[in-house]
């Protein structure tokens, strides 16, 4: 049994990733601060004895054991991510930062849930890891693909540096329950309209692609 501390965990992906690790058998710790996560993501969990949830935002340093981190504290929708785009940065960094400088400090194994915005407005499809981007570091988004642009920075300088155990994650669109229905993006936006009975909403000409992922397939 290993002890293993999820920032994040009440949100839409950490929540069933917390639920997959005490299925494993594992002791979790959720970090959160409920901007964008909810409790009752995690309600159900809280009778089981292996599990605990802290509120607490990664911003600031966070003194806990743990034999791995896992770092996917940070709001993942425009919708979400523009309302503070400061704090948004801040989370990925300073988060980054904090979380890494624990698994230092206690020689665990850490974890960053990074992203496909990474990638910018990609100029090359679809995208192999080997790809740099093509980004643009003063837009209105740019809070959230710089920051995890800079987040997979210090983990990929800590493992160089340090020689921390370190893995980084890129992930796409990600749906499944506990998705926030009004995230603003585009699998809960179709879903909206389809049960309001509205029509359903296509910016251009239709000929775009999204690589899609569902949660269960995500957590693995």
């Amino acid at each position: 049994m290993k002890r293993i501390l999820v920032t994040g965990g009440a949100g839409f992906v950490g929540s069933h990733l917390c639920e997959r690790l005490l299925e494993l058998g594992h002791e979790v710790l959720c970090v959160d601060n409920y901007f964008t996560g909810r409790k009752r993501n995690v309600s159900h969990l809280l009778d089981n004895p292996c599990f605990e949830v802290m509120r607490h935002d990664v911003t600031f340093p966070l003194y806990v054991e743990a034999d791995e981190i896992y770092n996917l504290a940070c709001p993942a929708s425009p919708i979400h991510y523009q309302f503070d785009p400061v704090q948004t940065t801040k989370t990925s960094v300073h988060g980054a930062i904090n979380m890494l400088g624990l698994a230092k400090r206690i020689k665990a194994k850490i974890f960053q849930a990074s992203t496909s915005e990474v990638y910018g407005d990609p100029a090359v499809h679809p995208q192999v890891e080997s790809y740099w981007g093509h980004v643009n570091p003063i837009g209105e988004r740019s809070c959230y693909d710089e920051g995890k642009r800079c987040a997979e920075t210090l983990f990929f300088d800590y493992y160089r540096q340090h020689k921390l155990r370190i893995k980084v994650a890129r992930i796409f669109n990600t749906y499944g329950p506990r998705m926030h229905p009004n995230d603003g993006r585009v699998v809960s936006n179709f879903i909206i309209q389809a049960l309001r009975n509205k029509d359903i909403t296509i910016y251009g000409d239709g000929s775009q692609t999204r690589s899609f992922c569902y949660v269960d397939d995500l957590i693995g």
